[in-house]
């Protein structure tokens, strides 16, 4: 696992490096790679994969908007914090998705609250799961994950891969799926949040409106809830 700060100036920089290694020290957990950049150019010409990424969005030469925006063009699942002592720009960081936003000066346990989330959303992101049939065991991401599907007594497992028959129950698969990014939403639906398209108070459309899911109806609210939280969360 690979992080990155994006800021030009060096003092911010060296703070924000020594609360990164004391969240993990903290947590007696292995800091990782911490690499530093002082301007947008540079992070630009860096080749190695990055998974969360702090940037300065107002920086001299090339901004952290501009940035942030050419680096999401080359790999989708890096998860960017903002940095900025101006609101101001804050609407245009939404462009490339910034997962959180943070102010300076740096308050330090807001700083640690945002980073757990984005350590939980990439661990999600990156978790593999094995699916058991009768006949094999295969392993996905959980990310590929659409939905779990309970028809009679058969389970279905669908990916983005292929549709494969569980021999696990229902209370399995809600109990080892990450609770902030799936939801039951009915006693024969699971649903995976990264891969639905729109839902009203009893349907959940998923994948392109590939697929259905029935949400039952005292579940709404909180359902609705939790959605709002995940996509607060992956922004």
């Amino acid at each position: 696992m690979r992080f990155a700060i994006c800021d030009d100036d060096i003092y911010f920089c060296n703070i924000l490096e020594k609360y990164l290694q004391e969240y993990f020290s903290s947590r007696k957990l292995p800091c990782p790679e911490i690499a530093v950049f002082h301007s947008g150019e540079e992070i630009l010409d860096y080749k190695g994969s990055l998974d969360i990424v702090f940037i300065d969005v107002e920086m001299s030469g090339i901004s952290g908007i501009h940035a942030g925006k050419e680096l999401c063009k080359r790999d989708t699942g890096t998860l960017y914090i903002v940095i900025t002592a101006f609101e101001e720009y804050l609407d245009e960081a939404l462009h490339f998705h910034a997962f959180r936003y943070l102010s300076k000066p740096l308050e330090k346990q807001r700083l640690f609250r945002n980073l757990k989330d984005a350590l939980a959303v990439h661990a999600s992101r990156n978790e593999k799961i094995a699916i058991t049939t009768k006949d094999s065991i295969y392993t996905v991401l959980a990310s590929d994950i659409i939905m779990i599907e309970a028809k009679g007594k058969n389970v279905f497992v669908y990916t983005l891969q292929d549709i494969y028959p569980s021999t696990e129950k229902m209370d399995y698969w809600e109990e080892i799926l990450n609770s902030q990014c799936f939801f039951r939403t009915h006693r024969s639906y699971i649903v995976n949040m990264h891969h639905i398209n729109n839902f009203n108070s009893n349907l959940i459309s998923l994948y392109q409106n590939k697929y259905k899911a029935y949400l039952t109806v005292r579940k709404y609210p909180d359902f609705k809830r939790a959605y709002m939280l995940f996509l607060e969360s992956s922004q």
